[in-house]
This record gives structure tokens, C-alpha cells and sequence, in this order.
């Protein structure tokens, strides 16, 4: 189904409008910290939105597509809390202020945005014009999942690596020590220099731009209809920001997060696989149809992040056990 064009530009001009309230409210007066209280205000605000959107499309374009669109939300927003992870440690590696976090994260989002969109043209132009990319599609997320679970039994952590759009800005812009409140630019004896803030913005953006890799080939998976690409994206990645904040020092706790994102890379993927054969009238080949997907896409998040806390808790228990033991 082709959306209209004034379909695209009213979810666009919406998604800008919200978002340049949050920015309003959030940056009105002195900077100060996001509060894991606004956090969540916020969070509960992104997600309503999206369920809001989900029950519109049930409503004027029927169950199959409102279905499509919350299977790929909760696939995009599950991969965007793993992602969490890089963002924690490339503040970490920049010693971003924490009064002018939420601004970085806010900035190098709407910078992935863009990028993936175009991204998601790019791809379902040629998902249309080259079928066997759909395998191609999916060996890759059934590869992604098993190395995922390999780097997680290995021990492996996850670390930032400084891509190559990163790397030139460095060498092309002249850079000041340290930061200049929450500016990106400033002028220093005329000269026009940036500051850490334009790098540690351009490092998010082009970060998420990277983990587009996986994802956007998952949801690719769960439905080929660019309008739902783009706004499931568009959602999980508006909520993102809030989420960094709301979650905290949960992200460490989530242990199993990582093998539950594994299976369901891996199921999508041998989706894909299953109905490009089906698609080429291969007869032993099923359709899996969008309701399976979303159960075992949101059983998976369940499961995986209860079995998370539970452990969470037993290694409290078990640690607090054995200080006791040696007092």
C-alpha cells in the first residue's frame, strides 16, 4: 500500500512539532538534569504516542498494518536498549556534563533520523527491484543473532570505536579544550573554532546510524511497507532519549537482554528467508503471518528481561550473603 504524500508530511511535521516542544520544556530557564521522574513522564508520553498512532492505522488502514507497525516499534525500541549500552559509554569517553546530556542525545537522534530515512528509501527501492536481497537480509540477521550470543559467552563488552565520519570531523574542524556551556561553536580570537559538544552529537548520530545495519533489515522483515519503516523507527527513536535517562544503571542489570535481541534477530531473519521462498512458490515454504510475530517478539522481551531481574537479584542476595559471612 503507497501512503499518500500528505500522509508523510503530517507524521513528519507532527514527530518535528512534539519533539520541538519536549525540547521547549525541557531547555526552558538554566540547563539542569533530567530527572528519571520527567524521564518517565516522558517515556509513558512516546509510548501512548505510538499506541496512539498504531490504533489510527487499525482504524483507517486495518489490522494488518496496525499490526505490522507495533511488531516493528517493539523490535526497533528492544534493539534501541541495547544500543543504550555505546551511548553510556561514549558519554563516558567524551565526560559529557550531565546537565547537557539529554541535548546531545536529542540532537545526534534527530541526526540518525534523517540518516535513516534515507536509509530506508535507499533499502525498499531495492528490496522492490532486487527479491534475492531478502535472503541476503536474512542470512545476515541469523549471522548477527549467533554473534551476538558468541560475544556474550565470550565475556566480550561492548566498546566505541570511532567511525570514519567521526574520525574527519575531528581533523576538519579545529576543536576547543573542553566545553563552552552547552554550545556547539564559538569564537576564539576570530577564530571560529567547535566545541566537544558538535563531536560527542555527531558521534550518537553516526553510532545509531550503525546499528541501522541490523535493525533496519529486521524490520525490513516484518513488513515491506516503507511508511511503516519509517515511522516504527521514528517512534522507538523519539522515546529513546527519555529512555537513556529512565533506565540508568537498570541497563546493567538486563543480563539476558542481549540473547533475547539474538532469537529475535534470528527468527525474523529466518522469516525473511522463509518468505522469500514462499514468495517463489516453493510449497513447503509457510507465510508467518504478523500476529505470530508480534507474540513471539513481545514473549521474548518478557521473558528475557524478567530472567534478567530475577538473576539481578539472586547476585544481590548472594553478594550480600557472602559480606556477611566474612564481617
Amino acid at each position: 500500500m503507497t501512503e499518500p504524500l500528505w500522509a508523510w508530511i503530517a507524521v513528519i511535521g507532527g514527530l518535528l512539532v512534539v519533539i520541538a516542544i519536549d525540547l521547549w520544556i525541557v531547555d526552558r530557564g538554566e540547563a539542569r538534569e533530567f530527572s528519571m521522574r520527567q524521564a518517565g513522564y516522558w517515556v509513558t508520553f512516546y509510548v501512548a504516542l505510538a499506541a496512539a498512532f498504531a490504533v489510527l492505522l487499525w482504524n483507517t488502514s486495518g489490522a494488518d498494518r496496525a499490526g505490522e507497525f507495533v511488531a516493528g516499534y517493539i523490535t526497533e525500541y528492544s534493539l534501541s536498549i541495547d544500543n543504550l549500552f555505546i551511548f553510556f559509554i561514549i558519554m563516558s569517553r567524551f565526560a559529557v556534563p550531565k546537565l547537557y546530556q539529554h541535548k546531545v542525545l536529542l540532537v545526534g537522534i534527530l541526526l540518525a533520523l534523517v540518516m535513516r530515512g534515507a536509509f530506508i528509501a535507499l533499502g525498499a527501492a531495492a528490496l522492490e527491484r532486487f527479491g534475492w536481497l531478502f535472503y541476503v537480509f536474512g542470512a545476515f540477521l541469523v549471522y548477527t543473532g549467533i554473534n551476538i550470543v558468541r560475544q556474550h559467552l565470550k565475556g566480550e563488552e561492548e566498546d566505541f570505536k570511532e567511525n570514519v565520519l567521526l574520525r574527519w570531523v575531528r581533523r576538519a574542524f579545529p576543536t576547543t579544550e573542553g566545553y563552552v556551556g552547552s554550545k556547539v561553536t564559538v569564537r576564539i580570537d576570530g577564530r571560529r573554532m567547535v566545541t566537544p559538544m558538535l563531536i560527542v552529537m555527531v558521534a550518537i548520530g553516526s553510532t545509531d546510524l550503525l546499528f541501522a545495519l541490523d535493525s533496519i533489515p529486521a524490520i525490513f522483515g516484518l513488513t515491506k511497507d516503507p511508511f511503516i519503516v519509517f515511522t516504527a523507527n521514528a517512534f522507538a527513536l523519539m522515546g529513546l532519549r527519555q529512555l537513556y535517562f529512565l533506565l540508568g544503571g537498570l541497563l546493567q542489570r538486563l543480563v539476558y537482554i542481549s540473547y533475547g535481541l539474538a532469537f529475535i534477530l534470528g527468527f525474523i531473519g529466518v522469516k525473511l528467508v522463509l518468505e522469500a521462498l514462499h514468495s517463489s512458490h516453493v510449497s513447503w515454504a509457510p507465510e508467518i503471518p504478523i500476529w505470530v510475530s508480534l507474540s513471539v517478539i513481545g514473549a521474548t522481551m518478557v521473558i528475557t528481561t524478567v530472567a534478567s531481574l530475577i538473576k539481578a537479584r539472586m547476585d544481590t542476595r548472594k553478594g550480600e550473603q557472602t559480606h556477611s559471612e566474612q564481617v
